[in-house]
C-alpha cells in the first residue's frame, strides 16, 4: 500500500508537533533554493579563528579559506546532479558547501542537508541510512537539519517498516538514524533545551514523487 493522504497528512502532524518545519516541494533544484535561502537568512556559526596570519599547515590553510565564506551547508549523500546544483546556486551567494571532511568542522556547519531513506507517519520521525562518519556528522553537529523526504518513502509506522529495517540490521557497518523533530533534551534543571545534543531546527522538505 502506498502513502495515503491520511498517512502525510499525519506524518506532518507529528513532525510539527516536535518542533519540526514541514514544508511541501515540488522538485529537489526547489529543496536546493530553500536550502540555501535559509542558509543565507541565519546567524553565521560563531567558529572563531585565530592564527590564519601566521604560517599554517595545509589543513589549516584550508580551513581559514574556508571560514572566509561564512557560511557553510554540508551536503554528504547527493547524487552528482544535485551536489552541482548546491554547489552553483550557494556559490553565487558566497556560501561553501562541503561534501566530506566534516571532522575538520566540528564548530561551524550552519546546515546540514540531507535526503531521508524513510519516514514513519505515527511519529513524524525521519529514518536516515547513517552508516557514513560524514552523515552522521552532517545531522549532528550542524545548526540546522534540513531533510528531503519522499512521499512514497512514508510508512505508516516502525512496525510496517519491518521488512526494509531486517535488511538494513543485516548489513554491515550498520547505523541507523531515527531523526524525531530538533534535539531536545530537560536534563538541565528539567528545563526543555534544544540543539544541546545536535542541530537546533529541523526542516522537513516533502518531496512529491512523480
Amino acid at each position: 500500500m502506498g502513502t495515503t493522504p491520511e498517512m502525510l497528512e499525519k506524518f506532518r502532524t507529528k513532525a510539527k508537533a516536535v518542533s519540526a518545519t514541514v514544508v511541501e516541494i515540488s522538485s529537489m533544484a526547489q529543496a536546493i533554493a530553500y536550502t540555501v535561502d535559509l542558509c543565507i537568512s541565519k546567524d553565521a556559526c560563531q567558529l572563531l579563528m585565530s592564527g590564519c596570519e601566521e604560517s599554517l599547515s595545509d589543513k589549516g590553510k584550508d580551513l581559514c579559506e574556508l571560514k572566509e565564506w561564512n557560511k557553510i551547508i554540508a551536503a554528504p549523500r547527493l547524487s552528482d546532479a544535485d551536489m552541482a546544483e548546491l554547489v552553483a546556486q550557494a556559490r553565487d551567494r558566497q556560501v561553501a558547501v562541503i561534501k566530506d571532511g566534516l571532522r575538520n568542522h566540528l564548530a561551524g556547519i550552519d546546515i546540514g542537508f540531507t535526503v531521508a531513506d524513510h519516514g514513519i507517519a505515527e511519529t513524524g520521525t525521519l529514518v536516515l541510512d547513517s552508516s557514513s562518519e560524514e552523515l552522521r556528522l552532517a545531522t549532528m553537529i550542524s545548526e540546522i537539519h534540513v531533510c528531503v523526504i519522499h512521499t512514497s518513502r512514508i510508512h505508516p509506522s516502525a512496525e510496517s517498516m519491518y521488512g526494509q529495517l531486517k535488511t538494513y540490521m543485516n548489513t554491515k557497518p550498520n547505523y541507523l538514524a531515527f531523526v524525531t523533530g530538533a534535539s531536545r533534551t530537560a536534563d538541565i534543571e528539567r528545563v526543555l533545551a534544544l540543539g544541546v545534543h545536535g542541530p537546533l531546527e529541523l526542516h522537513i522538505l516533502i518531496l512529491e514523487d512523480n
